[in-house]
């Protein structure tokens, strides 16, 4: 939510709690309320769309019922203004009488029936973000118990209202109370985000093996410009967050705005792939129930989620940043597969960019090429050059691997496939 600086050193508790889950071995994935939602807790005059148990289960029928859940997407995530503004008589949270009439218990196995889990909101200060009751060091043990009795699946544990002292051992505890009471539950952990997000303040070792997920810098907001800022601070600082990544712990850029109002379909695409390539969480923040069939076939492309999947769990990184504004990143994929990506930063027209897979690092050979958002295919030489075309904001996005035996072409100079192209008066191929 809203992170202030801390100004003191945020190393980890001196003690080592592994979180020992078995959980997120690939980087979650669902729907979470806050960027569309926000605290919206007015009911009475807006029913549709209040921080409500209505609002989860229409998501969860959602997710369930027009093919989300088979692609991954199982999470639905409470966030922020659930609770009411008292605890209950034996000092447990409860969720506001009126708005969560049916309880959360209720509320996980309406999930769990669907073959979803639920997520929930705490924050480790005096108050929530919103100002909502919090989870002080002296309530992690019973919170931590009250949502495993609720047969909760993850918490998203904030850090506002609270201090470095307070978090270094806040964090560690409720990891260490999670695993108490027997039940996986998953840990998303904000504490780097309030912590500048980087060394020597974060020690990325420690904290992989106290969360499952953390949010390391600000909250993502409805514009181009916000997936701009994140993208280019955890490019920036690669060489620290790359190797934090990995089965069980994740960098989380925070949600997608697919199917909001701030993105471009171009600008759309250009985060689902470069969220992909960082083996981020794929946490959709929007509604399901009005969402386009454009912004539905990007967030279900089955393509970018089994390269955000991928069970090696090693993020990519940037490994170009041109002149022309055009952006190169790379992840490398389970059986010697990599997933490239091209992103534009200009604003003026489509931008024809050459380059060849050598130019890229690749090894000699003929590689088997599909663009992941046309689906179209081709083979190319490490030393052939190629042309994409990426539209201003947007990006090409291709799957990398060793030519299948099919009857696949190869690209001469001058040809062009699934949308680059070099000047040449030889025909275009489009496969």
């Amino acid at each position: 939510m809203h992170f202030f600086l801390l100004v003191f050193a945020c190393a980890l508790y001196g003690s080592t709690f592994a979180l020992n889950n078995g959980l997120m071995r690939t980087p979650p994935m669902g729907w979470l309320a806050w960027e569309r939602f926000r605290c919206d807790i007015d009911c009475q005059n807006d029913p549709k769309n209040c921080i409500s148990e209505n609002l989860f289960i229409d998501m969860a029928d959602r997710l369930s019922e027009d093919g989300w859940r088979e692609l991954g997407y199982v999470y639905v995530n409470i966030d922020d203004c659930w609770s009411s503004m008292e605890r209950d008589g034996n000092g447990r949270l409860q969720p506001d009488p009126k708005r969560f009439p049916g309880g959360i218990h209720k509320l996980a196995r309406y999930m769990h029936d669907r073959g979803l889990k639920l997520g929930i909101y705490g924050d480790m200060g005096t108050h929530t973000c919103g100002g909502y009751p919090g989870t002080t060091l002296d309530k992690i043990q019973i919170d931590a118990q009250t949502f495993a009795d609720w047969e909760v699946d993850m918490l998203k544990f904030d850090g506002c209202y609270s201090n470095f002292t307070e978090q270094e051992q806040g964090y560690p505890l409720m990891s260490k109370a999670l695993n108490a009471t027997g039940r996986p539950i998953g840990y998303s952990c904000s504490w780097p985000a309030y912590c500048g997000g980087l060394p020597p303040k974060v020690n990325y070792t420690q904290l992989g093996e106290i969360c499952n997920l953390w949010r390391n810098y600000d909250d993502i907001q409805d514009s181009w410009d916000s997936v701009l800022t994140i993208v280019d601070w955890f490019f920036d600082n690669q060489d620290v967050l790359q190797p934090a990544a990995g089965p069980g712990r994740w960098n989380d850029p925070d949600m997608l705005l697919i199917g909001d109002f701030g993105l471009s379909l171009d600008q759309s695409r250009s985060q689902m792939a470069i969220w992909a390539i960082m083996a981020a969480p794929l946490f959709m923040s929007n509604d399901l129930r009005t969402i386009s069939s454009e912004a539905r076939n990007i967030l279900q492309n089955k393509m970018v989620i089994s390269i955000n999947q991928d069970p090696m769990g090693m993020a990519g990184r940037r490994i170009l940043k041109e002149k022309s504004g055009i952006e190169v990143f790379w992840r490398p994929l389970s059986d010697n597969a990599s997933a490239l990506v091209f992103l534009s930063r200009r604003t003026d027209m489509p931008y024809r960019y050459t380059s060849s897979l050598r130019q890229l690092n690749f090894t000699a050979g003929s590689y088997k090429i599909v663009d992941v958002f046309t689906g179209k295919m081709a083979s190319l030489k490490d030393s052939t050059d190629f042309v994409v075309s990426v539209n201003p904001t947007g990006v090409v996005m291709w799957y990398v691997s060793a030519p299948a035996r099919a009857n696949l072409y190869h690209l001469r100079r001058g040809q062009e496939v699934h949308g680059f192209a070099e000047e040449s008066n030889s025909p275009h191929i489009f496969l």
